[in-house]
């Protein structure tokens, strides 16, 4: 006869059987017979019983409930964007296919002499032969693109590489333990500095790729603070690309565009300051919103839900390279003064590199230099022998392979397109729209004009060069001040830095910190459209008083 155990919440003196595990039931003595039992206890059994087959009743229509939700219900399947190298390699193929449907065409180009650079000349837009680019053609691209794009992959390996020799001799976990001992409760605090300090660096001289060997060092911050890779990449590529969109003094992004309108180089001042003020503020908000509400503690909120230093597995969406820490750093970590010493070597070429850039025309040879040699002097104040200095090197380097990967691979897209001749066919189009529209819609179309434009065309000096001298043209047809289209370019293709998976700067950083593209997207998404309505703002402010 099947026995009927009454459940534990229903306690019975006289039975055993209702206070012991599954596994003792070898051990336990004989079931009482019920007409054994006063009458109390034959009541509680029977109470206990009832209760017990109304709850197997109720799991089995839950069950069958379920179960019918799963048949019929649409089955919903998970959208889940592939590794970042295979969504590049994919935009190299849907750029190749763009050459055989688009017409092929380009605008005429000429030297400007305030630039140095060719620049397009309004009102020239002719066809060409076409020139569509086959599955080998696109293939070779991509070797193509690594060459284009040697010197900020160069760049990525020499200053990684010195960052790792940072790492391994102590010198991060001893700041990162001092800024959390310092900070204590109020760590988060620690990110609008950051975000501050990359926002005026993107202002004055457009970092972005410079920010990706430096990802692995804010990702050990971040731990420290107890924030995702989410927050890290917003508080440092984030704010700086705001800082490049919105600076008064960038020379790669304002200063071509206004040099190419005509424009003095420092024209609406107070107006572009404003923009970058409020902007940055916002941008410091929108992080700070964000780190706040899935700080550790909170994990399942947040958008990036492995841990920030830890490699994902294979066939995850990322595989994240970088430093990793099996734990946070310590807030108690030892500080030496040779921490000082080695910190102070290895942030040199940085203010060496502002000041160059600047002044001295730089590029991104002389900053691998510079961090060559900071790196083998750091090494040696750090107590290695130079073949220890040199091994520790490369070994860092190899942690960013993967990041410097990005770059060459983005870059052959825009390679892929220019060799079909339809970018200045896109060009062509959008400003063929905007010219039938009226003077105000026209201006304020042109932001969403420059974004699309910068998709195909990642570079902001790159750009500047095809659009502005047209979008300029178009402005004066329209009598509209010359800078509507400079603030639309800005707006325009600088925030749409934060978005575009062509921005190999974007992919690789977003590689290196092991964010998916598909959550930087779901986080950033409403932050850039604030920033693109202070953007928008400033446009009507320029159309209200010219």
């Amino acid at each position: 006869m099947a026995r009927v155990a009454a459940p534990q919440s229903e306690p019975d003196d006289v039975s055993r059987a209702d206070h012991e595990r599954p596994g003792d039931r070898r051990q336990r003595s004989p079931r009482v017979p019920a007409r054994r039992l006063s009458g109390d206890a034959r009541r509680r059994r029977a109470v206990a019983r009832r209760r017990s087959i109304h709850a197997r009743a109720r799991r089995r229509r839950v069950e069958d409930r379920d179960r019918r939700l799963h048949v019929d219900a649409p089955q919903v399947i998970a959208f889940r964007l592939p590794n970042p190298s295979v969504l590049l390699l994919s935009g190299v193929l849907v750029a190749a296919a763009l050459t055989w449907v688009l017409p092929a065409g380009q605008y005429d180009r000429r030297d400007d002499a305030a630039t140095g650079r060719r620049v397009a000349v309004p009102g020239t837009y002719h066809s060409v032969p076409r020139a569509p680019v086959g599955l080998l053609a696109a293939a070779v691209a991509v070797p193509r693109g690594f060459v284009a794009a040697a010197d900020v992959i160069a760049v990525i390996f020499f200053v990684g590489g010195a960052w790792f020799i940072v790492d391994r001799l102590g010198t991060l976990p001893a700041v990162v333990g001092g800024l959390v001992r310092t900070f204590g409760d109020r760590g988060l605090y620690i990110i609008p500095v950051v975000s501050a300090f990359f926002g005026v660096m993107g202002a004055v001289e457009n970092m972005q790729e410079e920010i990706i060997p430096l990802i692995p060092v804010l990702l050990v911050l971040g731990r420290g603070l107890g924030v995702d890779a989410v927050v890290v990449v917003s508080m440092s590529m984030g704010a700086a690309m705001v800082g490049s969109a919105f600076g008064p003094t960038n020379p790669f992004q304002a200063g071509i565009a206004m040099k190419l309108a005509q424009l003095p180089l420092f024209a609406a001042g107070r107006l572009r300051l404003a923009m970058f003020v409020v902007g940055t503020i916002v941008w410091i908000a929108w992080t700070m919103r964000y780190a706040s509400r899935n700080r550790a503690g909170r994990p399942a909120q947040s958008l990036a839900l492995q841990s920030t230093l830890t490699v994902p597995s294979p066939g995850t969406n990322t595989v994240a390279r970088g430093f990793q820490p099996s734990e946070p750093p310590a807030a108690d970590a030892t500080w030496h003064p040779r921490h000082a010493l080695i910190l102070a070597i290895v942030v040199a070429p940085i203010g060496a590199y502002v000041y160059g850039a600047l002044r001295l025309d730089w590029g991104f040879n002389e900053l691998s230099g510079a961090f060559l040699i900071a790196a083998i002097a750091a090494g040696l104040a750090g107590g290695l022998s130079l073949t220890a200095t040199v091994v520790t090197y490369i070994e860092g380097m190899r942690e960013v392979v993967s990041a410097a990967l990005m770059i060459g691979i983005a870059r052959s897209i825009s390679l892929v397109l220019e060799d079909g001749h339809v970018i200045d066919t896109i060009l062509y189009a959008l400003a063929s729209a905007l010219t039938a529209a009226p003077k105000t819609v026209a201006a304020l179309l042109m932001v969403p004009s420059q974004a699309l434009i910068h998709i195909p065309v990642p570079s902001v000096s790159g750009h500047a060069m095809l659009t502005v001298p047209v979008f300029v043209a178009l402005g004066d047809l329209l009598g509209m001040s010359r800078q509507v289209p400079v603030l639309a370019y800005q707006t325009g293709a600088g925030l749409m830095e934060l978005l575009t998976t062509t921005n190999g700067a974007l992919m690789a950083i977003l590689l290196a910190a092991g964010v998916p593209y598909q959550r930087w997207v779901r986080f950033t998404v409403g932050g850039v459209l604030l920033l693109a309505a202070i953007g928008i703002l400033a446009i009507a402010v320029v159309l209200r008083f010219p």
